[in-house]
């Protein structure tokens, strides 16, 4: 009896990505359903997708990975960056070329496609990432929709209509969606390998954190090297923020446009700036620091999202392996007299990190707290703390402390 061969079963799509220009690339669907608006970006980082997709320097964006291998090592309630889950601040939506296996690590709580589902994330995997990041670099970060559908049924032309008439990210204030709602006190500290995170002692000095979207991990080194980290929402006058009587003042990091957020946090900076408490900045903190001293913004072609970033540190001469995540960038041909240009990108040129001369106040770019180096960048937190321990009369630490002494440890490979 002849046998027969069943045909060839063609997979429904059940995810798209559709782009303002009108083009549709079709995948398989995970994640959350419904759909997101946002811009389109590639992180090059091989680890840390976790820490990546709850970074809130990412609202507003989908983020596309270009190593192929996602979600291999699972989930936990370790590796999240946003400071307030429940509001789940971060990326709107997440591209992988490999489908989501199951995860096989000692640390794995879960699997990222419930992950993402809890998290209200769209995510498409399937498709050929390398020509979307090539796309990417020959024409800018695009705007588009994702959609997740199961039963696979989208509207097409209505998604085609929503991905062009996105007005994108320029001019959007998005800090003041991910900040804090109200003032709270940091304790936690940096992760040791099989004790987990640890908790403060007592502080040895002050720090108000300006939360324009920070991550946890830049707080914990600030507690790790013995502040008390008070976290307050973007909108904090400088009135009430002095009142507090800082040692120390921390720019962080956040989304959107730096310019619109500028509006009503460059004034707050300003007043800062009239006293002579330490300042440290990051990310966006970077850019509200220029734009505070009269530097201009720009938006990028398609931004440094990574952690194999080299950039130069003008002020040591050493070069540090960094994680990036910024589609806007200081423009140093901007920044006036009297500020100096001390960190620039080796991929670019970009500038990275500036310095008020003579005064006890700085920015980067980049940041510091991640850890692709893993630890190239700690160095910064003490330069902050030397600032402050300055000021008081008391003695430096060093900005490199040697190998054999007791310092915070970073989870391997997190970013």
């Amino acid at each position: 009896m002849a046998t027969t061969t069943a045909p060839w079963a063609t997979e429904k799509p059940t995810a798209l990505l559709v782009l303002a220009d009108g083009t549709v690339i079709e995948g398989r669907g995970l994640g959350a359903t419904g759909s997101a608006v946002a811009e389109v970006c590639f992180n090059t980082a091989l680890t840390g997708y976790e820490e990546i997709l709850t970074d809130p320097s990412y609202a507003g964006q989908i983020v596309t990975f270009t190593f192929p291998h996602i979600g291999n090592v699972g989930t936990n309630d370790e590796d999240i960056e946003d400071l307030h889950p429940a509001a789940r601040a971060g990326a709107v939506g997440a591209i992988f070329k490999a489908n989501v296996t199951d995860p096989s690590n000692y640390r794995a709580a879960g699997h990222l496609d419930q992950w993402l589902k809890r998290r209200g994330i769209v995510a498409l995997s399937g498709i050929d990432t390398r020509a979307l990041t090539v796309l990417i670099r020959e024409k800018g970060m695009p705007n588009a929709v994702i959609a997740h559908a199961p039963d696979g049924v989208f509207d097409i032309e209505e998604l085609k209509r929503q991905a062009a008439a996105w007005s994108g990210l320029i001019g959007l204030d998005l800090a003041k969606e991910v900040t804090s709602g109200q003032s709270s006190v940091w304790r936690e500290t940096p992760w040791v390998w099989n004790e987990g995170y640890g908790e403060r002692g007592v502080p040895s000095m002050h720090v108000v954190a300006i939360d324009y979207g920070v991550k946890r991990n830049i707080l914990r080194l600030l507690a790790g090297l013995g502040a008390k980290v008070t976290v307050v929402p973007a909108k904090t006058d400088a009135d009430e923020i002095l009142a507090m009587q800082p040692d120390g003042i921390f720019l962080s990091n956040g989304p959107g446009d730096p310019e619109a957020t500028g509006e009503y946090a460059v004034p707050v900076i300003q007043n800062i700036l009239k006293t002579d408490i330490p300042v440290f900045g990051i990310c966006l903190g970077h850019q509200m620091l220029a734009l505070a001293l009269g530097g201009k913004t720009e938006k990028m072609h398609q931004g440094h999202h990574g952690a194999n970033h080299p950039v130069k540190d003008h002020t040591t001469g050493k070069v540090e392996i960094v994680s990036m995540n910024h589609g806007f960038a200081v423009d140093a041909d901007s920044l006036p007299e009297g500020v100096e240009e001390t960190h620039v990108s080796l991929f670019d040129g970009s500038n990275c990190g500036i310095a008020l001369t003579g005064r006890p106040v700085f920015s980067v770019q980049h940041h510091p707290e991640a850890s692709p180096g893993p630890q190239d960048s700690h160095y910064l937190f003490r330069r902050f703390v030397n600032l402050i321990r300055e000021r008081r009369g008391e003695e430096a630490l060093a900005e490199r402390p040697s190998s054999n002494s007791s310092q915070p440890r970073a989870i391997p490979g997190k970013v």
